[in-house]
């Protein structure tokens, strides 16, 4: 799949087949992870990876907005130890890997634990020390037959692109 084929097609998936992904595929999305760029090239991140069954049953029951979690057969969390810019690292490193994952036949959603008793606790049922920041949680796997892979509806250019200033219209030279 074409780079731009896969951005513009590349949807929020909360529903997955029970399937178990590759250790290849695996791999793959963390090397895409490990080759985002990062602030002044610090790489701060680490990756948690889970398939445990019963971690990620529990862990869909603690991370309140991503319930689906449960049902995945894969998760990543992200984790970043020490970054300037801790969102913004972790948010290409994330953006690498659902574009790997989808490119690869998988669905992602990545899940926030901002609630301090809920981040605690997935801190300490993945080990991660108290001074990392988990940045959020990736579960994935592979795609439900019915899940559209369209794309999703999107503001035209003309509504948020400007040319050389604020408030200017881009159009096309």
């Amino acid at each position: 799949m074409e780079v731009y084929e896969c951005t513009r097609t590349r949807r929020t998936i909360r529903k997955y087949k029970t399937d178990k992904v590759p250790e290849q595929v695996v791999r793959s999305i963390l090397n895409a992870a490990r080759w985002a760029p990062s602030s002044r090239n610090q790489q701060s991140w680490h990756f948690v990876v889970v398939t445990d069954p019963d971690t990620l049953t529990t862990l869909g029951t603690v991370a309140t907005s991503g319930r689906f979690i449960a049902e995945a057969p894969l998760l990543i969390a992200v984790v970043m130890d020490g970054a300037d810019r801790p969102e913004l690292d972790a948010g290409r490193a994330l953006q690498q890997m659902e574009l790997v994952a989808w490119e690869e036949g998988l669905g992602t959603c990545f899940v926030g634990v901002r609630l301090e008793d809920q981040n605690r606790t997935v801190k300490d049922i993945l080990g991660i020390p108290l001074s990392m920041e988990l940045v959020a949680l990736l579960p994935m796997g592979y795609r439900l037959d019915e899940t559209r892979s369209g794309g999703t509806p999107r503001k035209p250019l003309s509504e948020i692109a400007h040319r050389g200033r604020f408030g200017t219209a881009y159009e096309a030279v």
